[in-house]
Order: structure tokens, then C-alpha cells, then sequence
């Protein structure tokens, strides 16, 4: 019995980003090519205006200003349309682009989509991701399966960019 299809190939260190093109929150379209020459996170969360993804959203609104002080973009993606993610936006007043990726094929490039288990259910789903690439597009550091509440914390200790 083969694993393939439920396991996702995971990125790694040194591996080249795929690139992308999706839709965010206005219908404008976001190509991550057009973030070269800049460090860019890249962040995978289930859905919009859930609990843990809100915290997660804000947290990274609210940290926006000093990861782009230390040269550092962030994008979100999740299977959300642009509709839910133009209320998300206005709600939580987010201040960098979310960008919906309904066929979840960006999500599976990144190895962010995969089998998961809840309650003793076990189905296809976006796994909590974030992906960090350099200036040139190349994965600086890849994790999976993240917390939501205290991650852009752990992602600056893990970047060696906390201060503490």
C-alpha cells in the first residue's frame, strides 16, 4: 500500500520556491516572482476568521512593521476565495497580502497540503505552514505543522532575529 498520496514532499533548506501566481483579497493578481530581491515569508493557515488563524493574522500585522524593518515580506495563503479573504482583511484590518489558493496546488507545491487527523477523523487538508526564502527565492528555513498562537515569536527566535 503506498503512502505517496497522502504524504506531501516537504521543502527544504536550499530548494528553490516554486513560484506562483494567486489572487488576494482585491482580486489583484500576486506573483511571488515579483518578491525577489526581498526575504519573504510565506505562510499556509486553513482558513479565514477561524480562531487560530485570526491569532495567527494579527500577529503577523502586528509584527509587520519590524520583520519589514529587518528587510522581511509576508505573504499568507490559504484554499480561501477572494471573497472570504476581502472580509477577513477589512475585519482584522490586515495590512500585508492574503492570497487565496482554492485549488490548494500552490499549498501542495510547498508540501502544505496533506493528510491530516482531527477527533479520530483523518482527511486532505492545508497544514499550518510557513516558508522563509531568501532574496534569490531559496528556502531559508521550512516548518511544518506550526502553532498558531506565539508563531511569529518562535519564527523570529528560529530566524535569529529575537532580540531575546
Amino acid at each position: 500500500m503506498s503512502n505517496e498520496a497522502t504524504t506531501p514532499t516537504r521543502l527544504a533548506v536550499g530548494d528553490q520556491a516554486p513560484d506562483f501566481t494567486l489572487s488576494d483579497a482585491e482580486g489583484n493578481e500576486v506573483s511571488l516572482s515579483s518578491y525577489q530581491g526581498k526575504k519573504t515569508i510565506v505562510y499556509f493557515y486553513p482558513a479565514a476568521s477561524t480562531p487560530g488563524c485570526t491569532k495567527q493574522a494579527c500577529d503577523f500585522r502586528d509584527s509587520l512593521s519590524s520583520l519589514q524593518g529587518l528587510g522581511y515580506e509576508v505573504l499568507g495563503i490559504s484554499p480561501d476565495g477572494v471573497t472570504k479573504l476581502a472580509k477577513f482583511v477589512a475585519k482584522e484590518e490586515l495590512n500585508f497580502p492574503l492570497l487565496a489558493d482554492e485549488d490548494h496546488k500552490v499549498a501542495e507545491a510547498y508540501g502544505a497540503w496533506g493528510e491530516k487527523k482531527n477527533y479520530g477523523r483523518t482527511y486532505e487538508g492545508l497544514i499550518r505552514s510557513t516558508v522563509v526564502l531568501d532574496e534569490q527565492g531559496k528556502v531559508t528555513l521550512a516548518q511544518y505543522n506550526v502553532r498558531a498562537t506565539g508563531h511569529v515569536a518562535k519564527l523570529r527566535r528560529d530566524l535569529g532575529i529575537d532580540p531575546k
